[in-house]
C-alpha cells in the first residue's frame, strides 16, 4: 500500500524542493537596489496615492463578502447540473431547495440595504 503513494510523496518533495530552491536562488543572487517608489504599493499599473490611515466603509467588505458567498454557493451547483441525470428526481428538487434558500438570501441582504453603495 505504501508503493502507492510513492509518487505522490515524491511529487510533493519535488515540488517544495524547486519551490525552496527558486526562493534561495532569488534571495541570494537576486539585485538589492531598494528605494522609495519600490516600496511603495502598486496595484493595476498607477501608483497609489491612498493615504496610509485611509479606511475603506463596512459596505466594501460587506458587498465583498456577499459576492464570496453567493459565488461558491452557486459553484456547488456545478456537479449536480453535470450530474443531473444519474442522480435522479432528488437530487433536482434539492437542487430546487437550495435555489429557492439562495433566493431567501439574496432578498434579505436587498432588503437590508447591505447591496447599495454608500
Amino acid at each position: 500500500m505504501l508503493k502507492s503513494y510513492f509518487p505522490v510523496v515524491i511529487f510533493i518533495l519535488l515540488g517544495a524542493g524547486v519551490g525552496t530552491a527558486f526562493t534561495l536562488l532569488n534571495n541570494v543572487l537576486g539585485p538589492r537596489r531598494p528605494n522609495p517608489v519600490k516600496r511603495e504599493p502598486y496595484e493595476c499599473g498607477l501608483p497609489s496615492e491612498v493615504k496610509r490611515n485611509f479606511r475603506f466603509g463596512i459596505s466594501f467588505y460587506l458587498i465583498a463578502m456577499l459576492f464570496i458567498l453567493f459565488d461558491i454557493e452557486v459553484i456547488f451547483l456545478y456537479p449536480v447540473a453535470i450530474q443531473l441525470k444519474a442522480l435522479g428526481t432528488f437530487a433536482l428538487v434539492e437542487t430546487v431547495v437550495f435555489i429557492a434558500l439562495l433566493l431567501v438570501g439574496f432578498v434579505f441582504v436587498w432588503r437590508r440595504g447591505a447591496l447599495e453603495w454608500r
